[in-house]
């Protein structure tokens, strides 16, 4: 088969022909994200097919399970470490299911951001802070303070 230029592609009878280089205006179908295939053989149930998602949000609930007991600090420190453990099996395997949702890249920072962010606001909540940043005293310094 020959292809006359960078926007041809093959009808029914496989001949190249002329395509548009506009988007349809309805989708049909999307492409599944970098190693976004099953993280098992096929031949696996489901949860074995997926484990590195439900790995993931094992640890989700198992942290907002422990947020519901009143221990919000050690639960969201949970959530968190389940979002960067997602981020770092996003960057250490090459196929991870439905773990994958956009680019590889994307994917990593996008879990390691929120990741660092919510251990970051539970070591820094109030009362009795686990990690205390002194800029942000001096950003807040408007704020009412029981001292």
């Amino acid at each position: 088969m020959e292809v006359r230029d960078a926007v041809s592609a093959p009808d029914a009878e496989g001949r190249p022909r002329r395509t548009t280089r506009r988007f349809p205006l309805f989708t049909r179908d999307t492409a599944r994200p970098e190693g976004g295939g099953r993280a098992a053989a096929g031949g696996a149930p489901a949860p074995a097919r997926q484990w590195p998602l439900l790995s993931v949000l094992i640890a989700v609930g198992l942290g907002l399970l422990v947020t519901a007991f009143d221990a919000f600090r050690v639960g969201l420190l949970l959530i968190g470490a389940a979002l960067l453990g997602g981020a770092v099996l996003r960057w250490l395997l090459p196929r991870v299911g439905m773990l994958a949702v956009r680019s590889r890249f994307t994917d990593i920072v996008t879990y390691g951001v929120l990741g660092v962010a919510i251990v970051l606001l539970a070591l820094m909540a109030q009362p009795k802070p686990w990690l205390e940043i002194p800029f942000l005293d001096d950003a807040l310094h408007f704020t009412v303070r029981n001292s």
